[in-house]
């Protein structure tokens, strides 16, 4: 936690973001986030804005499985698969048509898709999937109260 925010510099506000997104709980970052509120409200009060108002959908990642949240933090886990695209695009000038374009992203797509990092606890997918079912508390599973008891 920062002392004052004359003391907060760029430094101390990325820390203190950190902070919010890489503990071990939501309750936690919430502490945290109120902390950088409070902290660097008078300095970047846009900023602290844009984190504090819609503060349950940053969050949201702690409503997963605890071993899925290394996938879920990452902030561009789209982009450098449309950086290949991207790149082979550029190298031929273009496509030539939709239908060539399309086919070429596929492919390129479908290529890379060798080199994609598996999602840790894959059995935990369909868990997630069935949230009417499942629910995740502090990143466990946990019984849900209007479940009957198993027999």
């Amino acid at each position: 936690m920062l002392n004052s925010p004359a003391q907060v510099g760029r430094a101390g506000a990325k820390a203190a973001l950190a902070e919010i997104w890489d503990v071990e709980d939501k309750e936690h970052a919430e502490a945290a986030a109120k902390a950088f509120a409070a902290d660097c409200g008078v300095k970047w009060p846009k900023a602290v804005a844009k984190i504090t108002e819609d503060l349950d959908v940053l969050l949201a990642f702690y409503d997963y499985p605890a071993e899925h949240w290394v996938h879920l933090r990452a902030t561009t886990p789209i982009e450098p698969t449309f950086a290949t695209v991207r790149l082979r695009q550029r190298v031929t000038k273009g496509p030539g048509s939709r239908a060539a374009g399309v086919a070429m992203a596929f492919k390129l797509i479908k290529s890379a898709q060798n080199r994609w990092r598996a999602v840790n606890a894959p059995h935990l997918v369909a868990l997630v999937r069935a949230r009417a079912r499942a629910q995740f508390k502090k990143g466990k599973l946990a019984e849900r109260a209007d479940q009957p008891a198993a027999e």
